[in-house]
């Protein structure tokens, strides 16, 4: 969810690769195995246990750091519990664990909109004791579908191009509605000299990353180079799913090497923040926990309702992920001494490749 990374394969590159590169497209093993992980939930199932379980896939369909998917969960009679997997945590890019509690936000949302689909009302708490971990209580209610549960299947990080026209006033409006909450506002940029602020941050955190051998390390443990790669292992970043070719990873892996730099990547920056129809910023009034998983929250309904929408959204998370540029790039969007927690792009643009999630069984607890 949380992390937007692609890594560039240079020409030179692709010709010595030759015919062991596997072009990505909509019916590759991926996205075949990505579509069938998002079957449509069985609405009114009258089997309570099966029901849970399929909350559970649906809650697990929500974006996580490097996709991880960072999160267990305990099935209970009426109740769900959303516990951090620190196993999965990457403290290279997220040393304070915020990224992982915003993710564990990002699945209650997503459960919560299922639940009502099927009949049930959700009722979250954040309980802070031990690790820290989402209640969610389910009652029964009139069964509602929303639009944004109808979304949960399609909702991506695109990192796409997108196509640079505005969004209608009716078309923020509703975004900023859907990812404003309890101690979190959403702050919208779409003028061009507020985006170039952004872009100037993103380049300079872009390039410390990318400067720092633990997390360009950490980022290709997460990388799924080939097809194989990333069913076997149901999490990652797939290749795929930023246009790039699916290679093995003996291949790919000393390609990221030669090709993943600074230089590629803030160009590449610099042209979709350009053709993005804005920039939003999500602040929450206190840097807890609870309000990480609370933005986690504000975040999945802005998504699902762009989704909704027709329009993609990709995360630019540098300024607020490294620490020396955080606090500067708070005073320069006017934010003062509050702590940005995510900074996302957004605008009209085509689909890629899905990504894959775990089985429901592999995070039960």
């Amino acid at each position: 969810m949380l992390r937007r990374r692609q890594f560039v394969v240079g020409a030179g590159a692709l010709a010595v690769a030759g015919p062991l590169l596997v072009g990505c497209s909509t019916d590759s093993p991926v996205e075949a195995a990505a579509r069938r992980l998002r079957r449509p939930v069985a609405v009114g199932a009258s089997d309570h246990a099966l029901l849970l379980g399929e909350l559970v896939r649906q809650a697990t369909l929500a974006p996580s750091s490097h996709n991880t998917q960072c999160w267990k969960f305990r099935v209970q009679d009426g109740l769900i519990t959303i516990a951090p997997d620190f196993s999965r945590r990457c403290p290279a890019v997220d040393p304070d664990d915020h990224h992982l509690f915003v993710s564990l936000g990002c699945a209650t949302e997503n459960l919560a909109h299922a639940a009502l689909a099927n009949g049930l009302q959700a009722g979250t708490s954040f309980d802070p004791a031990g690790d820290g971990e989402v209640v969610v209580r389910l009652e029964a209610t009139k069964a509602h579908a929303s639009p944004l549960f109808q979304a949960i299947a399609e909702r991506q990080c695109t990192r796409g191009d997108y196509d640079g026209r505005p969004l209608s006033s009716a078309e923020l409006r509703l975004l900023e509605q859907a990812g404003s909450g309890n101690g979190v506002r959403l702050l919208l940029l779409t003028e061009r000299s507020a985006m170039e602020t952004v872009l100037d941050y993103v380049v300079s955190g872009n390039t410390a990353q990318i400067d720092d051998p633990a997390f360009v390390e950490e980022l290709k443990m997460w990388i799924r180079f080939s097809h194989d790669e990333a069913i076997r292992t149901g999490d990652g970043l797939f290749a795929g799913a930023t246009g790039n070719p699916a290679v093995p990873r003996w291949l790919g892996s000393p390609m990221m090497e030669l090709f993943f730099t600074a230089k590629s990547e803030n160009e590449r920056y610099a042209r979709q923040i350009r053709n993005s129809a804005g920039i939003a910023v999500f602040v929450s009034e206190a840097s807890d926990k609870a309000h990480w998983v609370e933005t986690g929250r504000c975040y999945e309904r802005f998504a699902l309702q762009a989704t909704a929408l027709g329009i993609r959204n990709a995360f630019l998370n540098q300024p607020v992920e490294v620490t020396a540029l955080r606090p500067q790039f708070a005073t320069a969007i006017g934010l003062g001494d509050r702590r940005p927690d995510l900074v996302v792009r957004f605008g009209r643009g085509p689909g890629m490749p899905l990504s894959m999630r775990r089985p429901v069984h592999s995070v039960l607890v």
